[in-house]
């Protein structure tokens, strides 16, 4: 009798590590497949210059990098963007993107 409780006890664990496993497995495909139609739609949108100067952004400042991406990706999809989008374009957009961002000063007192 304690046998089979035990023998039951470690099926039901081994059920639930294989399905979150394979949530996992999934989780990870969708997030490939995301990653994949990003650069997609920045390959179409950007200049082979301006995504040079995105990568140099995005080893730099990762998480503003991806803001940006979104930025892009957005303007992309809601049909804004008539041309590819050069280098000194994406410069002035990166520059104005910085601009808004605001400062926080520290005082000790």
């Amino acid at each position: 009798m304690m046998g089979e409780d035990l023998e039951e006890l470690k099926r039901r664990k081994l059920l639930e590590l294989q399905q979150r496993l394979q949530e996992e497995q999934i989780k990870e495909e969708q997030r490939r497949q995301m990653s994949i139609q990003r650069r997609s739609i920045l390959m179409e949108i950007l200049t082979p210059d301006a995504r040079s100067r995105l990568t140099n952004v995005k080893l730099a400042r990762p998480e503003y990098a991806e803001q940006v991406e979104n930025l892009l990706i957005q303007l992309a999809q809601s049909g804004q963007l008539k041309q590819k989008i050069t280098d000194i374009q994406l410069k002035e957009i990166l520059r104005k993107l910085s601009m808004k961002k605001k400062e926080i000063n520290i005082r000790r007192m």
